[in-house]
């Protein structure tokens, strides 16, 4: 059933109310117009039950945006939803247009640190997140009581005389849920190996962020990117005031999965909203890895979750350590990426039980 207003709905209740879902919640397609973001297609989505985000169709269907009750949830950079056309992907060109927003996808063939192998440059993260979504719909199915939203759309990243990747995305919610999840499948469309590197790059901010917010893992280890992570690595889960200056610190979280093999991850506030977290669920078979990117700076002030099947030092050293994935011909792998709001002590609670179970 639909759970809205402090009580179930059945289809044929809600029906007899409303005569047009948008004046619920559901999904309306848009055209940003501005600045660097003029042309960019996308959606906007809301549940009606406080949850909102921003779906960008030429943006690889990433998401951008996103508030809760109309606190905002994500970081979001000053260079904001740019179009693709101004992509650069050299070195640390990637950041040019880097939205920050709750889901930013990093690959699909490489990702990470800029590096360089037998004489080709690979940018910083990947040109999937610059690569528009082609074949995209979107639509409202009822499933019984139930009402879902869905958005689906797919790309392809490759050139000639290379083994092309094909990503097809979906991203569903319902009316009455504060929950959201992506659905991924990566094929490799060409007749030789392709290397395949995918990151999630979840990017939380302020007001959601700040010094009381707490974070939750079954980590059994964390280990410092470098030798200045290190010095911050015993306190990688507080989150002080913004700092001029502050040099960005990278966590790598070995996760303990529970017997489903999913892993969860709680962000909590208690100080906001009588206390508001974010609960990510992965699944650890497909996304084995996960970096924690800490960034307090002034006006660059963000809290980086990132799931993926590969650290973030580049695909050479990827390559070096034997973590470098690949997809042989016609081979596809899925990911399965949930993000929930949880708006409620008891709901808080039960989330992060589940957390500190399997420690």
């Amino acid at each position: 059933m639909v759970q809205l207003f402090g009580r179930e709905w059945t289809r044929q209740e809600m029906q007899g109310y409303v005569g047009n879902l948008a004046q619920l919640g559901g999904i309306r397609p848009m055209e940003l117009v501005a600045g660097r973001e003029r042309g960019v297609r996308g959606f906007e989505v809301s549940t009606g039950a406080g949850l909102s985000f921003t779906v960008l169709a030429d943006r690889a269907l990433d998401i951008t945006h996103a508030s809760y009750h109309g606190q905002s949830l994500a970081f979001l950079t000053p260079g904001g939803q740019a179009h693709p056309a101004y992509y650069e992907s050299q070195g640390p060109g990637w950041l040019q247009t880097f939205p920050g927003g709750l889901v930013t996808t990093c690959g699909l063939s490489y990702c990470g640190a800029p590096s360089r192998e037998d004489g080709e440059e690979f940018g910083l993260h990947g040109r999937v997140s610059a690569l528009p979504a082609a074949e995209v719909g979107y639509w409202h199915e009822w499933q019984g009581d139930e009402c879902w939203c869905y958005i689906k759309g797919s790309l392809t990243e490759g050139a000639l005389f290379s083994s092309p990747l094909h990503l097809t995305r979906q991203i569903s919610t319902q009316l009455g849920s504060n929950c959201l999840a992506l659905d991924d499948t990566v094929e490799n469309l060409g007749g030789q190996p392709a290397p395949h590197m995918m990151l999630y790059h979840c990017n939380f901010g302020f007001p959601f962020l700040g010094p009381a917010t707490q974070l939750v893992t079954s980590s059994r280890q964390v280990t410092p990117r470098d030798a200045h992570a290190a010095s911050g690595v015993t306190a990688y889960g507080v989150f002080q005031q913004p700092e001029p200056g502050y040099a960005e610190q990278c966590f790598f979280h070995e996760m303990v999965a529970d017997n489903a093999g999913q892993v969860r991850v709680a962000l909590i506030n208690p100080e906001l909203a009588g206390g508001l977290g974010i609960g990510l669920t992965y699944d650890k078979h497909s996304l084995p890895y996960f970096t924690e990117w800490k960034q307090m700076g002034y006006g660059s002030y963000v809290l980086g979750l990132e799931p993926g099947n590969c650290l973030v030092m580049g695909r050479a050293a990827e390559r070096t350590a034997g973590r470098l994935r690949f997809l042989q011909p016609g081979e596809s792998v899925s990911y399965h990426l949930e993000i929930a709001v949880l708006d409620s002590q008891p709901i808080i609670e039960e989330f992060v039980a589940r957390i500190t179970a399997v420690r």
